[in-house]
């Protein structure tokens, strides 16, 4: 059975798709960007630090919603606006994932949606 999962307390999708979905005991979150929640837009405009943390505590929220947590997380993918930031994203990646670290790809990509430095999606399952 097929679960949506949409929360308040992480961004509204940018786009036609979902925050998460939950299939069979896995939870399926769709690439998060920078964006606060409560006003729509990057935490900094400049700061791949700032805008990795953000892009983690929304992860955080919609894992929250499903019934989920950071320990649950399976896979990552990051997509980098310049790979050169990758050790800044690293570092603030190793504060959310300090135990059961789960597989991770990373890649230097073209474009991220509204401009953002990074976008991260997950894959937890339980």
């Amino acid at each position: 059975m097929k679960r949506i999962i949409n929360t308040d307390k992480a961004p509204a999708a940018v786009g036609a798709y979902s925050q998460a979905i939950e299939v069979n005991n896995t939870l399926y979150i769709s690439g998060q960007i920078p964006l606060d929640p409560a006003t729509g837009k990057f935490v900094s405009d400049t700061d791949v630090r700032e805008q990795t943390k953000q892009a983690l505590k929304n992860t955080g929220q919609i894992l929250d919603a499903a019934g989920y947590s950071f320990k649950d997380v399976v896979k990552s993918t990051v997509l980098l606006k310049n790979i050169s930031d990758f050790a800044a994203v690293n570092e603030v990646y190793s504060t959310f994932y300090n135990e059961s670290l789960p597989a991770r790809a990373a890649f230097e990509v073209a474009n991220l949606p509204l401009g953002a430095l990074v976008e991260i999606e997950t894959v937890a399952a339980k």
